[in-house]
């Protein structure tokens, strides 16, 4: 039985809400495959937006590897990133909308392939809103 393959994304601080202006920093690594699989791969932390209306995203870092410019990836190892985190937009769980944060990892492979994985986190510590229905 062949194992599809995968990338697990870790965050140093794991499960705890991140401040305007830390570090966030963490690693990532792939099962299941190998470095001549990997045409380029991405990594980005950004933030995205879920609910009523039209949503939106930005992305506040990006770092793109590419084997056939000169850069190293070695899918078995432990790779690292980190970026200091901006002051806004803060994570938020409004009724209407949400603001959501994110470390997004993607592999291009072989055929037009993708491996990919999220990672959420939070972003300072703004209380939930609540709908009066909920009251």
């Amino acid at each position: 039985m062949r194992n599809d393959p995968s990338v697990i994304i870790r965050l140093e601080g794991d499960g705890r809400v991140y401040q305007p202006g830390e570090m966030l920093s963490g690693d990532y690594v792939f099962e299941s495959l190998t470095a001549s699989q990997i045409k380029a791969l991405e990594i980005s932390v950004l933030w995205y937006t879920e609910g009523k209306g039209e949503e939106d995203l930005a992305v506040h870092a990006f770092w793109r590897l590419d084997p056939d410019s000169g850069d190293v990836i070695d899918p078995q190892q432990p790779s690292r990133f980190e970026t200091v985190l901006p002051n806004t937009p803060l994570s938020y769980d409004g009724v209407i909308v949400k603001v959501r944060w994110c470390v997004r990892v993607r592999a291009f492979i072989h055929r037009g392939r993708e491996v990919f994985a999220q990672k959420d986190f939070r972003l300072g510590d703004l209380p939930a809103i609540k709908s009066e229905a909920e009251d």
